[in-house]
């Protein structure tokens, strides 16, 4: 059991920490690759679409996209896995349309429901912060099989609202944004580079290795590595 003292503010990661990343691998991508045209096609002429495509355009250094151009890519960022926003942000909306018909079920590993309420219940605010959109990080939790988490959670935190997981910089952004010194809060990540940002602004860290999960480098001799979430205990 590992033991955390002096914490006001737990954040949580998804994928690899609270759910299995192999799920959105095999199941919530080919979802949104699938979807991708249809989606565009029942938004076509909106704000939304206009306004993702020109991110897109921006970012891929040409004028304009057509919408098989924006499809095309959208797709591609899909089987790339790259973390753009406006992918993010289409993928979050795709994957929230299909959990409200529900064609789609998030995952959340057994312990974790149990885990982040008993935490909640004992005065600790929670949020969450991972590479998905926000939206689609709401869906997600409301969505568990276990039964909808929306209640357990304070705010969401992603790579629009708070910047990229691996600078230290972004951690602070969140500090600032949930009111708490850096060292009042703990953040749980799989992902040992996201853990060294958040060290190095100033938070308590605790890595989180799933069976099944892929193994990453570890480095950083200092960073505690838990299975499971019922090994760590976090105290006030």
């Amino acid at each position: 059991m590992i033991e955390i003292k002096g914490v006001d503010v737990i954040v949580v990661d998804i994928e690899g920490t609270t759910s299995a990343s192999g799920y959105i691998f095999d199941v919530m991508f080919p979802y949104s690759r699938q979807e991708m045209p249809h989606w565009v096609e029942l938004h076509r002429d909106t704000e939304l679409l206009a306004d993702l495509k020109q991110q897109t355009a921006h970012m891929l250094s040409v004028e304009a996209l057509t919408d098989a151009e924006f499809v095309q890519t959208m797709q591609q960022w899909i089987d790339e896995d790259r973390k753009a926003s406006p992918l993010k942000t289409a993928q979050g909306l795709i994957w929230e349309e299909g959990f409200d018909s529900g064609l789609l079920e998030s995952h959340v590993f057994d312990e974790v429901p149990g885990a982040l309420r008993a935490w909640k219940q004992a005065g600790f605010a929670l949020y969450v912060y991972s590479s998905g959109s926000v939206a689609a990080q709401i869906s997600w939790f409301a969505n568990a099989p276990q039964g909808s988490l929306s209640d357990v959670f304070s705010g969401n935190f992603d790579t629009v609202n708070a910047g990229s997981k691996r600078e230290a910089t972004s951690y602070e952004i969140i500090a600032q944004k949930v009111s708490a010194q850096p060292d009042r809060i703990l953040f749980l990540s799989d992902v040992e580079a996201e853990l060294i940002a958040a060290k190095a602004a100033g938070w308590h860290v605790v890595g989180v290795v799933r069976e099944g999960e892929p193994e990453h480098e570890r480095q950083d001799a200092e960073i505690a590595w838990i299975n499971s979430f019922d090994q760590v205990h976090i105290t006030k």
